[in-house]
């Protein structure tokens, strides 16, 4: 269902606002934003991590992502440095043909990054970056629990931010939920620009439901 799921959200462009709703309005990365404005994202997520200020672990797990997925990056104890900046970004999405990257941290090389207007969403910014020497890892079980929870998850990202659709909601119900939500808006918007209804009579007390009956 997962291919589905993100066939439907990349066809019909369905915004991460639309996707966490139906989520309960849940899922989203909070201070992850886009480097570079007007890219719409979705694809598998792919996960590797950065550990106490190295980058070592990021130049290893890149050299075997698979084409098409998101690349999300995320650092332990690395006290806001830059987990790296240009060189891996131009590696991933250029040469190892991911979809975009999404950084739970900050990036170097912003000037760089902006030029390119490449699809990278990230919480900031620093000039400050990790070593790339081989520093302590992280314990194996907060290892299987970050990996298990993003890895093979769906990322959808654009200009509001990034949302994240956990595996337990790869399934026809959540498939469901977002052709209801696109019919939804669908009808919301009829009921404004068409009717000229008030957003309180459409969207509060539903009255395009009265109609129907």
């Amino acid at each position: 269902m997962k291919k589905e799921i993100i066939d439907y959200i990349r066809r019909n462009r369905v915004s991460t606002t639309e996707v966490a709703d139906c989520l309960g309005k849940t899922g989203v990365l909070p201070g992850a934003r886009p480097v570079n404005r007007g890219h719409f994202c979705v694809g598998e997520i792919y996960w590797i991590y950065a550990a106490y200020e190295s980058n070592w672990y990021i130049h290893e797990l890149i050299q075997d992502i698979p084409k098409d997925c998101i690349v999300l990056v995320e650092p332990f104890h690395c006290n806001e440095r830059a987990m790296f900046g240009d060189l891996v970004s131009k590696y991933l999405l250029l040469y190892k043909q991911a979809r975009s990257i999404v950084a739970l941290g900050n990036l170097r090389d912003a000037p760089r990054l902006i030029k390119e207007n490449w699809p990278i969403w990230c919480f900031g910014f620093s000039p400050v970056g990790c070593f790339n020497s081989q520093e302590k890892d992280i314990a194996s079980e907060v290892k299987a629990q970050h990996r298990g929870m993003y890895d093979g998850a769906i990322a959808v990202c654009d200009d509001s931010g990034v949302v994240v659709v956990p595996k337990g909601n790869h399934n026809q119900e959540f498939y469901d939920k977002l052709e209801f939500i696109e019919q939804q808006e669908d009808t919301w918007y009829d009921c404004i620009d068409r009717r000229k209804w008030t957003t309180f009579d459409t969207i509060c007390l539903k009255k395009y439901k009265n109609e129907a009956n």
